[in-house]
């Protein structure tokens, strides 16, 4: 193992974001890259991590598997897929490694799952490791709270065309945090779709809006809309180097704690 800082694998690491994570990481001194899986049929396999990012070598070549790496390996970084996420919170559990995740379409058994992991070894789990949105969360609780049900709710996001997932976990997230604000359940009150004619809006409704398009890299809105005014909480990345950025961040705090399941709000307490 390695002792004078955390060995970090990059789950995906060929990815849009895998290779984001790759170069957050060998932007820092207190983590090392020790791994970097890509799934079997990748024709990056073998290949020297480094080159993903137009490094130099950094003598970390991309495998199939991460118990390929496993000795070198404190903590795992993952963005990928539901099914790949699974996979590796049960290796995780088995093998005492740390987690970070940031997958996105996760399901509620995935998430039970992700809670049982997190009693064997630590666990970071985000939709956004941006610390913009992570505050944009607090502000969303505490609007809800004190603007009350009196004022609409309506949350807008737009990504870029290859995004697979809808609303996007940020959005969901936000979603969440508004719906804890005013004590109730984001299942019982969310809208996903309206087309045709849908009648009144429901009152107390938290409805969602999606778009999908070009290269957007992520942008969320938050509209609380009363009578005579218009409350709007807006998070816009413009490089997604921030979120790569605050899950090394996350990484390198996780190697430092106990069993349990931690969010991007716990990574940023002082």
């Amino acid at each position: 193992m390695v002792t004078s800082m955390s060995g970090l694998a990059v789950a995906g690491a060929a990815g849009r974001m895998g290779r984001q994570l790759v170069a957050a990481i060998l932007e820092r001194e207190d983590v090392a890259l020790c791994g970097a899986t890509e799934h079997p049929q990748s024709e990056l396999i073998g290949t020297d991590a480094g080159l993903l990012v137009g490094s130099n070598g950094v003598g970390v070549k991309v495998v199939a598997d991460v118990a390929l790496v496993a000795d070198t390996v404190d903590t795992i970084v993952d963005f990928t897929s539901p099914q790949n996420t699974r996979q590796l919170l049960r290796y995780a559990a088995e093998h005492d490694k740390k987690l970070v995740i940031g997958t996105t379409g996760l399901t509620d058994d995935d998430k039970l799952l992700m809670r049982e992991v997190a009693g064997e070894t630590a666990v970071v789990f985000a939709t956004n490791y941006s610390v913009g949105v992570t505050l944009s969360l607090e502000l969303l609780t505490m609007a809800a709270r004190m603007l009350g049900p009196q004022y609409d709710v309506e949350i807008t996001e737009a990504h870029h065309r290859h995004k697979v997932d809808a609303p996007s976990g940020t959005a969901l997230s936000m979603g969440e945090a508004v719906a804890q604000g005013q004590n109730r359940d984001l299942k019982t009150c969310a809208v996903y779709s309206r087309e045709g004619i849908t009648g009144e809006r429901p009152e107390g409704a938290i409805g969602f809006a999606t778009v999908r398009a070009g290269d957007i890299i992520g942008e969320h809105t938050v509209m609380f809309c009363g009578q005579g005014e218009r409350l709007e909480i807006t998070h816009k990345a413009t490089d997604r180097m921030t979120f790569a950025r605050g899950a090394i961040r996350a990484a390198a705090w996780v190697g430092r704690q106990p069993p349990g399941l931690y969010t991007m709000a716990d990574v940023l307490k002082p």
